[in-house]
């Protein structure tokens, strides 16, 4: 079992209302999503593991169990080619949960006309293999997002 836990500070809330059919359809996986404080922040690893994937706007951590967590910084970001983000590690760095990844600024992305919201998928999973999926309150890095079977 997995516990995937908040990436950003903000406010939960479900996949389907993200403004991108790809995430709102769960069509790269199951999850939720998080409404980020307006403030420049680092976006930390949800959970231990392997980074498999790394951009300025997404990274993807592979923990020992060999699932995928998705963390998207904002919708339509890689259109910004990495301006305004930073990354703080390599692809193949092995992180630790709460481990910061990238650097990055949600009033920018909006100043920029995109939004800031941003999803934490299951990659490759089925709806049904996760439970306790947070889809409001305030979250905090390192809150329980949900689990994963």
């Amino acid at each position: 079992m997995t516990t995937v836990t908040s990436p950003i500070a903000g406010r939960a809330i479900g996949l389907s209302a993200v403004p991108d059919p790809v995430f709102s359809g769960a069509m790269v996986g199951p999850g939720m999503a998080i409404e980020p404080v307006r403030e420049p922040a680092e976006a930390v690893a949800p959970v231990d593991g392997v980074i498999v994937s790394l951009h300025p706007h997404a990274f993807v951590v592979v923990d020992g169990e060999g699932h995928g967590v998705l963390t998207h910084l904002g919708i339509d970001t890689v259109q910004l080619n990495g301006e305004g983000f930073e990354l703080l590690v390599n692809k193949g760095d092995t992180v630790t949960r709460g481990q910061g990844v990238v650097r990055w600024n949600p009033a920018a992305v909006e100043a920029a006309g995109k939004s800031s919201v941003c999803p934490v998928v299951a990659l490759e999973a089925t709806a049904d293999s996760l439970s306790d999926v947070r889809e409001d309150g305030d979250v905090k890095p390192g809150d329980a997002l949900f689990s994963w079977q």
